[in-house]
Parts: structure tokens; C-alpha cells; sequence
């Protein structure tokens, strides 16, 4: 038997390298196969906690935004588990819209072609097509995301998600539809909506990005009308300036700002009119020279003044309009209430009426006059400028690039077209005013989020419910045949729901109308019962708007929600789109807490795009390194701000992992021999130094507990690691192999380090778990003693392992350890020594809680000896006036022991290992007479 025989070395299966990118799969099969999931649910009894799930679109594989948002939800939702609390995961996913349509449309030839003619988008079976096709494609994009969810160690009901296409699902959201019209709340409007040429169909407010366009920028004249001019000269033009000039062709009015003056000029030789106020930067952008005012007027004069169209034989009249600036333009503006909101709201105030010829191509129809018939609003603009040219009109003809509207999906710029859709209004029963209170309810995280749902909520339009698309909920509309209008009947909703809950929403294609009708069913407006179908459908937001009043009634579960999470996009969309339907249908908002995550961006702070070749594929990542690493990567980032992801962060993070797993290895190699229902030590048994670590932890867990239910999951990442790799690695666990390899195995001294190492190792993987879920649980399986079939299935316990006395004595012990590692590196500096065993420690002055742990100081400063009094001659000296300590650094005293290292001057020779100190010796000869 050789010396190293003699000594507890530790010995572990649980590997330094982990293999994540292979064995995290072992795991997965291994919750899966033993139903991990569902006995959390079963087990946990404290409480219940909902996270509901905002859902993904299907379409395409994960990004890397996608899986930070998914690993957070995770954390959050493993944090309330091992609260105690059940806390169901229901995964979902939106299956509806036009993402989906457009990507089977454009990879099928022959739809392709087919819908090249919008029209025929109207027709049954093209819908019908369309709508198989698609629902095809959301269940194979379903199935590959709830894999890649999966891989991420994100644990649910995987087997049993919700999905916008179920039957079920349709019936519901129709149900909750009809409520809505029996309130009230939906009413039908001819008004001008964002719309997509591309697309061929409107958008919602949460549709829309905004980003730069070069548009053309131009100002035109316009003429009086005959005996219209009073008090200006007949001859006299209105000055107007656009970036729109394919509007003009649907112009009806110009809008003056009464609290403007307004200045009839001469430059040039003809006489304008414009605001005083834009008269030098215009004159700049003009060229115009020898600018003479000829007369000075407010504003309010233009009233219902009357200017000839600068093209087409019509009137436009002089309305007035606080919305005119003096920054652009020349402070009239000309309106088109056909293509503009505020447009519109002031054409109707002033009974202008409606001008709106473009078709769902984004092409101007017959109305717009031979000129432009059949012209895209690009080329139409291209063509007013040529008309106005001859007209002797232009002034001026330029580009400018400004922030435009542009179509979501597509990326087009947007117009506006007034059309006939369907609304749901946010003034009925004062439904903004009531979301806008709810808005103070709700625990926003981070706090300034507030500051963006608030407008968000309070600036927005009455929200457009109808497209005009294939794959969606039908909105179940009636047409009269007789009058042409057009209107909803709860009733009839609710018939159709029924129908769609056995079979799908293709019902409403499939089956005669008289299926969905009564004796009653009349219009509401001449009370004909001559009806026929429309086909619009709904706003994909209804669908995700409408996610927690579904899925949570249909899983028994409590409502509302106890937290949404979600990235800085969703204040004007689904946190936007579920709050108005919530306190539209319950009187309140459908989260407790919502919690607003950034962007994921590379190095240089920019959006992943393929273009850029920037894009960190997430299952690449997780293939190449573990999702566990992208794990760690998420809860330790400060989510709430936009999080980087780049080479440098990556071997950050991957070092981080490696020091923590080694923190668990050496812990779990040095409990081999441990059997903590035999061999644990009482608390108050414990020596000082393992009372004080657990002390420490208790404080530690405290603390993390807090950061968690603040959802500040960097702090406790931090917070942890610093306590994994200072305390532990550098201080606890480095001063404590001595007493765990050269103590007797089953002295008190080696138990006890035992104990406080299980303890601690099981309250570090309980806590870590939410965020390194697969190496936690993989430590966890190989602890000794009794446990759990998994880590998740622990709970937070009261922790009563703490003395306030040792927590204090140790902080003392602490600030005096930083002066002994000086001294001791300055004598290894010096080369006086090598190891900090090959010296002795002496101290002086205010040395009473150092006296008071007297014989565990040697193993605290990893030194052979400690002593209290000044030494005759010394290595090095060092004072610190804080603690008013003096320590000496000697080498150490007599011989070095073959077993332990340490020096000692009672050195015993034995007969086969040679000099050993005092412990080795009866250690020795203890392990002898038990093999004896």
C-alpha cells in the first residue's frame, strides 16, 4: 500500500467534460420517458402559477430572439416549480395569416398563377386551396419548432400545445367574436387603412415597421375658384408642397391652420399665398429672389373658399386644421380624405366626401380617369408630376428621404386606401379609458416599459379586425342582396361556431348559409332575408389577442395569467392586442406582471440578418456547444436591454460553465463515501469553518430567491458564479482538502466537511437548475443518498443551517485572510517558499476571534502552523490599521510529512511511509488496523 492509498482521494463519474452538445438529449429522453413534467404538476401543491405562452408564428425554424424568449419562459417557469407552486407550461403556436399564405401561394406554381389576378382570391375554391395547403404547412413548422423548443431543455406540454387552427380553438375565438358584436363593439366604417398593394389586404397598427423611403417631394399651385379669391387677387395661386403626389388625383379640399398668418407674395413675377412663417425656407428652397408681401391675413380667412383641382374639372374647398406645421412644406396641405387618417377625419367634419381609386393590386381604377387607370401608385406619382408640368403648375420637383410605413411581412411601403372593413372601437364604454387604468395594475418589467404600452394604448386608431385573405377565422358577415349592406348577427356567429368545433373553419365555405340562419335572420337594414356570405377574415392579433381567455378556460386554469413575457414589439401588439380584448370581455387585464425582453444582436450591436451573414442559428449553437451554453447565455445577460452574442461572449460564457461544473465535480468526487442518512453531522456539531459556509449560503439563498422573483436573473447568475468560484473554489473548498484527503474517513472533521458539501451541493443544483438545467439534473442523479427522480422535483426548504455570530467572526477572519495571502505571495515572489504549506503564520494585536478558532486557522490559510506572538526573525511583514492585526510570514518550522505536506517539529518515522506528522501517523495506523 502506497501513501496515496492512504488518502481520500475524490473519485466521480460525473466527467469534467460534459458532451453537452451529445448527452443533453439523454436528459430530454429521460424526462420524457419518465414523465418529469407531469409529476411536477401532480406533485407541487403551494400555490399555481401561470406563465402564458405568447405563440410563436409556424413558419420557419427558431431564431436566436426566438430561443432567448423560450429559455426565459423556462426559467421562470422552473423557479415556480421548485417554489412548490404547480405551474403549467401550455406551449403555443399562431397558425393563421398572411406569412403563412404568402409562403404556400409562392411556393406552388400554379397558385402563384392563379392569384396573380386578385380576384381570384375571392372564389370558394381557390380559398378552399389555399386554406388546406396552409394548414398543411403551420402543422409541419409546428412539429419542427416544438422539437427545437425542446433541445433547448424547455420542459411543457409538448405533447399537448395549443394551436390558433384547432377547431376548438376557432370555435372559442367565434364565440368570444359574437360577444363582442352583442356589446357593441364592432361596427363597420368606409375609412382609409394602412394597406398592402403586395399583400392585398389592410394591416394592423402592429403590422406596420417603419423605416426610410425616397419619395418625391414637390409643391404645386392651385387656383381660386371664379369669385372666390376675396380679399386676394384673383389672380393669386395656393402654394402646396407633398410627398405624395399620386394623392392629388383624389384631392377635395386644402387645409389652412387658423392660427397661422398667411402672406400673399409676388416673386418671380406671379403672386402666391403661403404661410408667413415657411416664407425663408421656402423662398431658399425655390430660388425665389425680390420676395415682396403684398398682403397679410389669419388663417381662418380660407374657410370655405373654393380652388380649382390643378388637373381634373372639380372643386376643392378651404378647410381649417390645427394638424398644418410650418416645419415642412409651406403650411397648406392638401387633402385627400380617400388616403389619409387625419384626412379623413376633416373630410368628414367637412362633408368632402370620398375619392379612393385603387384596386387591391394597388392600382388606380376608372374612377381615376383614363390618365391613370391601371398605373401603381409609384407610376401614377410619376405621371401627376408630368400633368402638373404641363398645367404650368410644378414649381419644384425633388426627392426626399423620410420615415415611411411599410408592410411587415413583404417589407413594401404601405398606402392608404379607404375601404369598408370591419372595426372594433376602443371608445365603446370607454374601453381605452378603461385598459388605460388597467395599464396601473399591472407590475411592468422593467418599469420604464410602462412608458411604452401607455401611448401605445392611448394613441391607437380603432383597431381594423377584417382582411381580406384566405387562412383565418371567417368573420361570418352577411350581404344583403337586396340594399348591398353589410352586417353581423351574433346569432348566426355562434351557429357557425358550433359547426367549426366538429369540423374546422372551412365550415363556412363548406355549407349553405341557410345551415347558419333562422326564420329571423333579416338585414338590419330594409330587413330583406335575401342574404349571401362574405369572407373576410380576422386580424391574426384577434387570434393571439384572444390566447388566454381560450387556452386557460379550456385547461381549468386561472385567469388572468399570472405573467406574459415578450420582446419590445409586443406593447403595440399581442401585450397591446390581449389587454384591449381582456378588459373588453372581462373588465380586466389578462396579466399580472409583463415583462418586456430587447433584441438579440452580434457584436457590433446590429440585427441578425442573412444578408449580413450575422445569424447564430440556435440549434447550430446548440449542436456545436450545448444549449446549455445558450442557456447560461440568457439568464445571465441583462434581458431587458437589447443582449450581444459574439465569439468573445461565447468563450466568456463557456468558461463560466466550466468553472461551475468543476465546482460540482469536486464536491460530488468527495462525496463517494457519504451516505447523508448515516453519516451526516448536526449542525451545531458542525466545525466553525462548515458552519460558516452554510451560514453564508443561507444568506446566499435569500438573496437569489429575491432575484428571481424579481426576475433579475443576471444578479443571481453573478451572484452565484462569484459564490461557486471566490468562496467555494478559491476559499472553502481549496482549504478543505486537507481535511477531506488526510482526516480519518469517518472522523467528525471529515463528516462534517462531508455534510456541509451535500448540503451545499444540493441547494446549488436546486437553485441553478431554472438556467443549467441539464448539468444540474445530471449532478443531481449521481448525489448519494435518498432524492428525487429529478432535481425539479425538489423545493425550496426552510433553510435552518445559519449562526450570525460565526457569519461575523468569519467576515472578520476573511478581511484578515486578504493580508495573509499578500505576505504569503510575497515570500513566493521572493522565492523563499513554493507552497503556502512551507510556512508558518504568526500574529499580533487584535487577535482575539483568531485565538478563538485557533485550531482551524491552519487549515483557513492553507499554512502548517499558526502562532501568536512575534517570531525572532521573519520573512515578511505586513499591518492592516483596520483590523489593527500584525502578521508574520515564516518558513515553516521541522520536517515536511510525506503524506499531508504540512511541516511539523514532532515528525514519527514509520516503517513504510517514512516521516509523518502526528495525524498521518494514527491515521496510519488506523487504516492498518482495520485492514489488519
Amino acid at each position: 500500500m502506497g501513501v496515496r492509498e492512504t488518502l481520500n482521494l475524490p473519485r466521480t463519474d460525473f466527467s469534467m467534460k460534459a458532451n453537452l452538445a451529445r448527452r443533453e438529449k439523454e436528459i430530454i429522453d429521460y424526462w420524457d420517458k419518465n414523465k418529469i413534467y407531469h409529476k411536477l404538476l401532480e406533485k407541487k401543491n403551494k400555490g399555481i402559477f401561470i406563465l402564458h405562452d405568447g405563440p410563436p408564428y409556424s413558419n420557419e425554424h427558431i431564431h436566436l430572439g426566438t430561443a432567448m424568449n423560450k429559455i426565459l419562459k423556462d426559467i421562470i417557469v422552473k423557479f415556480n416549480f421548485l417554489k412548490g407552486y404547480k405551474s403549467p407550461y401550455v406551449p403555443g403556436w399562431d397558425n393563421h395569416g398572411m406569412p403563412i399564405e404568402n409562403k404556400v401561394v409562392q411556393s406552388d406554381p400554379e397558385l402563384s398563377e392563379i392569384v396573380r389576378d386578385p380576384g381570384n382570391l375571392k372564389k370558394v375554391e381557390v380559398k378552399k386551396i389555399i386554406r388546406e395547403k396552409s394548414r398543411e404547412y403551420a402543422k409541419k413548422w409546428t412539429e419542427i419548432q416544438k422539437d427545437e423548443f425542446k433541445r433547448l431543455l424547455c420542459i411543457g406540454e409538448w405533447e399537448n400545445p395549443y394551436i390558433t387552427m384547432d377547431p376548438a380553438y376557432e370555435a372559442e375565438e367565434l364565440r368570444f367574436f359574437s360577444e363582442l358584436v352583442r356589446k357593441g363593439y364592432i361596427y363597420r366604417s368606409f375609412m382609409p387603412v394602412h394597406f398592402c398593394a403586395h399583400c392585398h389586404t389592410v394591416l394592423a397598427m402592429a403590422e406596420i415597421e417603419y423605416k426610410d423611403k425616397e419619395s418625391p417631394s414637390l409643391y404645386f399651385s392651385m387656383n381660386f375658384n371664379k369669385d372666390s379669391s376675396e380679399p386676394f387677387d384673383e389672380d393669386s395661386e395656393i402654394l402646396v408642397w407633398t410627398t405624395t403626389p399620386w394623392t392629388i388625383i383624389s384631392n377635395l379640399g386644402l387645409a389652412f391652420n387658423p392660427n397661422f398668418n398667411y402672406v400673399e407674395v409676388i416673386a418671380d413675377g406671379k403672386k402666391f399665398i403661403l404661410a408667413e412663417l415657411t416664407l425663408d425656407r421656402v423662398k431658399e428652397e425655390l430660388g425665389w429672389e425680390n420676395v415682396q408681401i403684398l398682403r397679410r391675413e389669419k388663417g381662418d380667412i380660407f374657410e370655405g373658399k373654393e380652388f380649382i383641382h390643378p388637373f381634373f374639372d372639380r372643386i376643392s374647398k378651404g378647410i381649417l386644421a390645427d394638424f398644418v406645421t410650418y416645419d415642412t412644406g409651406s403650411g397648406v396641405v392638401h387633402i385627400a380624405p380617400g388616403h389619409g387618417k387625419e384626412d379623413f377625419e376633416v373630410g368628414m367634419k367637412y362633408k368632402l366626401g370620398i375619392i379612393s381609386p385603387l384596386d387591391d393590386s394597388g392600382r388606380f381604377t376608372e374612377e381615376a380617369g383614363r390618365l391613370f387607370k391601371g398605373l401603381t401608385t409609384d407610376e401614377a406619382s410619376l405621371k401627376v408630376v408630368d400633368v402638373l408640368k404641363e398645367r404650368g403648375k410644378l414649381l419644384q420637383f425633388s426627392k426626399i428621404l423620410h420615415i415611411y410605413p411599410h408592410c411587415w411581412r413583404c417589407k413594401n411601403p404601405l398606402i392608404f386606401k379607404a375601404t369598408s372593413q370591419w372595426f372594433l372601437s376602443v371608445e365603446h364604454l370607454d374601453l381605452r379609458k378603461r385598459a388605460l387604468s388597467e395599464i396601473e395594475n399591472i407590475k411592468w418589467v422593467p418599469k420604464n416599459s410602462i412608458n411604452r404600452i401607455t401611448p401605445a394604448v392611448a394613441e391607437r386608431p380603432d383597431w381594423c379586425i377584417s382582411r381580406q385573405r384566405a387562412w383565418g377565422v371567417f368573420i361570418p358577415a352577411l350581404r344583403c342582396k337586396k340594399c348591398g349592406n353589410v352586417f353581423l348577427d351574433a346569432d348566426v356567429i355562434d351557429k357557425l361556431a358550433e359547426r367549426v368545433e366538429k369540423e374546422t373553419c372551412d365550415a363556412w365555405l363548406n355549407h349553405d348559409l341557410k345551415e347558419f340562419t333562422t326564420e329571423k335572420t333579416e338585414c338590419n337594414k330594409c330587413h330583406s332575408k335575401e342574404l349571401e356570405k362574405e369572407f373576410d377574415i380576422l386580424d391574426v392579433w384577434i387570434d393571439s389577442g384572444l390566447t388566454s381567455l381560450i387556452v386557460l378556460k379550456h385547461r381549468n386554469l386561472p385567469w388572468p395569467s399570472d405573467v406574459y413575457i415578450e420582446g419590445p414589439d409586443q406593447h403595440r401588439g399581442w401585450f397591446n392586442a390581449s389587454l384591449v380584448l381582456g378588459v373588453a370581455l372581462k373588465g380586466k387585464s389578462p396579466y399580472k406582471i409583463c415583462i418586456t425582453h430587447g433584441w438579440t444582436l452580434d457584436e457590433q450591436g446590429r440585427a441578425m440578418h442573412k444578408s449580413l451573414g450575422n445569424v447564430i442559428d440556435p440549434m447550430e449553437f446548440a449542436g456545436k456547444y450545448g444549449a446549455e451554453i445558450l442557456r447560461i447565455w440568457a439568464g445571465s445577460s441583462e434581458y431587458t436591454q437589447d443582449v450581444k452574442l459574439s465569439d468573445e461572449i461565447l468563450e466568456r460564457t463557456v468558461e463560466a460553465y466550466r468553472k461551475i461544473r468543476n465546482t460540482y465535480r469536486f464536491i460530488l468526487g468527495n462525496l463517494q463515501d457519504f451516505d447523508p442518512e448515516k453519516d451526516s453531522v448536526n449542525f451545531d456539531e458542525m466545525l466553525p469553518f462548515d458552519k460558516y459556509i452554510l451560514s453564508l449560503l443561507k444568506l446566499k439563498r435569500d438573496k437569489w430567491i429575491e432575484n428571481y422573483e424579481n426576475f433579475e436573473f443576471h444578479k443571481f447568475f453573478k451572484d452565484y458564479y462569484n459564490f461557486c468560484v471566490v468562496e467555494l473554489s478559491s476559499f472553502y473548498l481549496d482549504a478543505l482538502k486537507d481535511r477531506l484527503y488526510v482526516s480519518s474517513k469517518s472522523s467528525r472533521e471529515r463528516r462534517s466537511a462531508q455534510t456541509a458539501l451535500y448540503i451545499l451541493l444540493k441547494e446549488l443544483l436546486i437553485f441553478a437548475s431554472p438556467i443549467l438545467s441539464f448539468t444540474c439534473e445530471e449532478a443531481y442523479l449521481k448525489m448519494p443518498g435518498l432524492k428525487q427522480e429529478s432535481v425539479f422535483l425538489e423545493e425550496f426548504e426552510e433553510f435552518k443551517f445559519y449562526s450570525e455570530e460565526i457569519v461575523k467572526d468569519f467576515e472578520e477572519i476573511k478581511k484578515i485572510r486578504e493580508l495573509v495571502l499578500k505576505g504569503l505571495e510575497n515570500t513566493r515572489q521572493k522565492d523563499i517558499v513554493g507552497s503556502s504549506l512551507e510556512s508558518n503564520l504568526y500574529f499580533e494585536g487584535n487577535t482575539k476571534i483568531l485565538e478563538n478558532y485557533r485550531d482551524y486557522l491552519k487549515e483557513i490559510f492553507i499554512v502548517s502552523d499558526v502562532f501568536f506572538e512575534k517570531p525572532d526573525k521573519f520573512e515578511e511583514f505586513l499591518e492592516d490599521e483596520d483590523t489593527k492585526i500584525k502578521v508574520y510570514v515564516t518558513k515553516a518550522r521541522g520536517e515536511k510529512c510525506k503524506r499531508c505536506w504540512m511541516y511539523s517539529e514532532d515528525i514519527k518515522d514509520d516503517n513504510e511511509f517514512g516521516k509523518l506528522c502526528p495525524r498521518c501517523y494514527n491515521v496510519v495506523k488506523q487504516i492498518r488496523g482495520v485492514n489488519a
